[in-house]
């Protein structure tokens, strides 16, 4: 009679050293299930499943989405007096990604690594050479922590802009009617600094999404805009049975009730054969208007919504938890009383790395879940390219054999210039394979800011929090034992 592992496994210490002589290989969910780890989880422990909405829960399409916000903001800066020629932009997915930083003095859009070191630099559209960037940066880096020049594009809702950027430097550039400076450029006597420049399109952006059309047209075309994953009701109701479940969004009521009736608008429950359930019903607590990053802080006025008219009730809310009500503002200290959870927990799972996962992480000690999107194209890439993977783990192998049995005593000087060329060739193809501005993740071998953050911050990351359906609420989540690097 055989015995399974996870029986053997009751008993490890009887195993012998060598595991009965059987060579155990890790068993992995396929890498679009998969969740990937940071810091080790047991979700046996914890006892709140909290929810972003924007780009979490509600999943916008893209580039759909993004499409329409770079309209919006055109149409807006062309309003404001900019050209009518900008009205042809259309926008590009292949040229974006999150996570660059633009250069206010200079108008070039940036990748850089944690410490500050230039990836890629650009202007406009034009890709700048190494002597070239020397010429702005001398030591191809920047001060990361000069807020007031560099302005980093993080968020999902920051690829319209980051292309839009790129757009106007290359418009006024190449267009005869102005003059490119160093820091801007002229109309006669008109003079415009890429840091206005910025400023207008940073406004341009603010008002599309609090003031502007952004909001109605989605609504208006939700199919077109917004995923819808059956999926999504199972996962909700399942955490119902093991832990609470919250959502916090900086969205108003209107906007929230809109999109998550269209998330839950299925003709059953659950599972098909189960009776349907209006959106509320999934959540034991529910809070709009939160003005995160604010909301993990001192946060605001806990004030209940009249959720007939989505107006704020008079005063602020005092009473305890009720199951089905609705609540504007607050703060994270506030969740954890009206939950009963301290910090560790709670599970917080968000797409906005400083908005959700940093200070939620930082201020309150939540473990965190950050949903990363673009991940679903970047593991795509890992295994559809695995051939220059795997010619790069080649060349670093040839490269150890050239210096396998030299040392400090040794004037042996091995040509690698042949080694690395290639190795500067194959790591180009690599980053075509994802985009005009390459990997999220990865300039080659070196990693990028957004990625040091996303290792520094998130507990958890995945391409879509509904991985979470492919594993058990016992699972022990177990970061990779590492020494450092290899």
């Amino acid at each position: 009679m055989t015995t399974s592992w996870s029986d053997r496994l009751q008993n490890y210490a009887d195993l012998p050293a060598n595991m009965d002589g059987l060579t155990m290989k890790k068993y992995r969910r396929e890498p679009y299930h998969r969740i990937f780890v940071n810091r080790s989880l047991a979700m046996e422990k914890i006892k709140c499943f909290g929810f972003d909405m924007d780009y979490t829960l509600a999943v916008y399409k893209s580039p759909e989405y993004e499409s329409l916000g770079f309209e919006l903001t055109v149409e807006r800066l062309v309003s404001i007096g900019y050209p009518q020629e900008l009205l042809s932009f259309v926008y590009d997915p292949s040229f974006p990604t999150r996570g660059l930083v633009f250069d206010t003095m200079y108008g070039n859009l940036l990748k850089v690594d944690a410490y500050g070191n230039i990836l890629v630099c650009v202007h406009g559209f034009n890709f700048l050479r190494g002597p070239e960037i020397r010429e702005r940066y001398p030591n191809k880096f920047i001060q990361r922590d000069d807020t007031e020049r560099f302005y980093i594009l993080n968020t999902l809702f920051n690829l319209p802009e980051t292309y839009l950027f790129a757009c106007l430097v290359d418009f006024f550039s190449n267009c005869d009617r102005y003059t490119s400076c160093e820091t801007g450029f002229k109309d006669g006597d008109l003079f415009m600094s890429y840091k206005s420049m910025f400023q207008d399109v940073r406004d341009a952006v603010d008002w599309v999404h609090f003031k502007g059309t952004l909001k109605e047209k989605t609504v208006e075309n939700l199919e077109k805009y917004v995923v819808r994953d059956g999926k999504l009701p199972l996962l909700l109701s399942r955490m119902n049975e093991v832990a609470k479940v919250f959502l916090v969004t900086n969205s108003d009521y209107k906007y929230t009730d809109k999109i998550m009736t269209y998330l839950f608008d299925f003709p059953h429950g659950p599972k098909p054969g189960t009776s349907h359930r209006p959106w509320q019903s999934y959540f034991d607590l529910i809070l709009v208007d939160a003005r995160k990053p604010l909301f993990f802080g001192e946060g605001t006025v806990l004030r209940q919504v009249d959720t007939t008219t989505g107006r704020l009730k008079i005063g602020t809310y005092t009473g305890p938890l009720q199951h089905g009500i609705v609540y504007s503002g607050g703060s994270s200290d506030i969740v954890c009383d009206l939950l009963g959870a301290k910090g560790k927990d709670i599970l917080y799972i968000g797409d906005h790395i400083f908005g959700d996962i940093l200070k939620s992480k930082k201020r309150q000690g939540w473990r965190t879940f950050l949903v990363i999107p673009e991940l679903a194209q970047e593991l795509h890439v890992w295994t559809d390219k695995s051939s220059l993977f795997e010619e790069l783990q080649g060349l670093d192998i040839f490269l150890a054999e050239l210096y396998k049995h030299l040392d400090s005593s040794s004037n042996e000087r091995p040509d690698i210039s042949t080694i690395q060329r290639r190795v500067k060739k194959v790591t180009h193809d690599m980053d075509m394979c994802y985009g005009m501005m390459g990997s999220l993740f990865r300039s080659g071998s070196r990693q990028t800011l957004f990625a040091s953050q996303v290792m520094r911050y998130a507990d958890l990351y995945a391409a879509s929090f509904i991985n979470l359906l492919y594993y058990p609420f016992s699972y022990l989540f177990r970061a990779a034992h590492v020494l450092v690097s290899v």
